[in-house]
């Protein structure tokens, strides 16, 4: 790990051998991949015991890709959406899906701390492994969190396996769904109906009129129009009413610029403010920030490692170091090379830049071993 934190560059797992730090031969690095046994419930209790135990708990869920397209002989590969790339210039590879639950600190910058990280086995898919990591994280939560997911989950079968968890869900929809309303009052005669009228995102007509409607100026992406409707539902989960929220950038004037809106649904006990709960789904893109952070910086990706178990080993080392990181961030001492700009907010990676100082201070637990 510290190897990593100071190494920016590495082009094959023994490359970090190289490193000062590094006080061991190059086949040790091989040799703790293999035997080493990360205690994950453990380790997810300590990193909640890091969270202020003020405020509401932001948590935000994803997965993503590790391609292994030339490893052939890697046991348990699947297919996996990757956009950099694929089979025939499809985005599409072979490899492995990691899903991710972590707490988004901060309400803006590219911080995001990883409570799991764990791999999407060969008998699983994104949403089952994102529920059962959703229900091992609540479990030791302090209090009620809001959670943040992207549009793959935004679908009746995750509301359903999720209904039973302590948890409030923000979720973003595709734009052509068809939603339903609540069913009438029953008339007394035959079978009682289950839905109302449609709500089709991409038509209109289907609307009707909002419970709520706000325009304000924002930061980040200028004049909006929030509109918000209750007590919808999916056809196949009429039993769990949610609120759909419609955002729009607009012009100056008042008008459409073409861009494409943003439908989100809230699934929850109590839904924040309008004004504020658009907002709070922008946070969910810190995981995406995490995901490129740890290929790039971390080198999760750069190892050819032969199998599964091996894989999951490295990959437990990714939330340890970068909550390490964040614990780091108001004790370091930034050097800055010639051409960086001076930031008022330290990202993770200038933390990692900063690391060297910190480890000449307190050693390495190595030298101690």
């Amino acid at each position: 790990m510290d190897a990593v934190l100071l190494t920016r560059n590495a082009y094959s797992l023994a490359d970090l051998s190289l490193c000062p730090v590094f006080q061991r031969k190059w086949s040790s690095i091989y040799e703790a991949i293999q035997d080493t046994r990360p205690q994950r419930n453990k380790l997810m209790r300590l990193y909640i015991e890091q969270i202020p135990k003020q405020g509401r708990i932001i948590l935000a869920g994803d997965h993503t890709a590790w391609s292994r397209p030339d490893a052939k002989t890697l046991k348990e590969r699947t297919y996996e959406h990757y956009t950099q790339g694929g089979f025939g210039g499809r985005p599409v590879t072979s490899g492995y899906g990691y899903s991710t639950i972590a707490w988004v600190p901060q309400t803006e910058g590219s911080w995001a701390l990883p409570l799991r990280n764990e791999r999407i086995t060969s008998w699983e898919n994104p949403i089952d492994k994102a529920v059962w990591q959703l229900r091992q994280v609540c479990q030791n939560l302090p209090s009620r969190p809001l959670t943040l997911w992207d549009i793959e989950y935004g679908c009746a079968p995750f509301v359903i396996k999720t209904a039973g968890i302590n948890a409030d869900k923000l979720m973003r929809l595709r734009s052509n769904l068809c939603l339903w309303g609540e069913p009438p009052e029953y008339s007394g005669r035959g079978k009682p109906r289950v839905h109302g009228s449609n709500f089709i995102l991409n038509d209109s007509s289907t609307w009707g009129e909002p419970t709520q409607i706000i325009e304000e100026e924002d930061t980040q992406i200028g004049r909006a129009r929030i509109r918000v409707w209750h007590k919808k539902h999916f056809r196949k989960a009429p039993s769990y009413s949610m609120s759909i929220i419609l955002v729009e950038r607009l012009n100056s004037d008042g008008s459409l610029p073409g861009a494409t809106p943003m439908w989100l649904a809230f699934v929850g006990h109590e839904m924040p403010p309008l004004s504020e709960t658009w907002k709070l789904y922008l946070r969910r893109f810190a995981v995406d920030h995490w995901y490129r952070f740890a290929k790039q910086r971390l080198h999760w990706t750069v190892p050819k490692l032969s199998t599964p178990e091996q894989c999951d080993r490295w990959s437990d080392l990714m939330p340890l170091m970068s909550w390490e990181l964040w614990l780091a961030r108001d004790i370091v001492n930034l050097y800055p090379v010639p051409w960086q700009k001076p930031i008022t907010k330290l990202t993770p990676g200038r933390v990692a830049q900063a690391m060297g100082g910190i480890l000449a201070r307190i050693s390495t637990p190595s030298v101690f071993y």
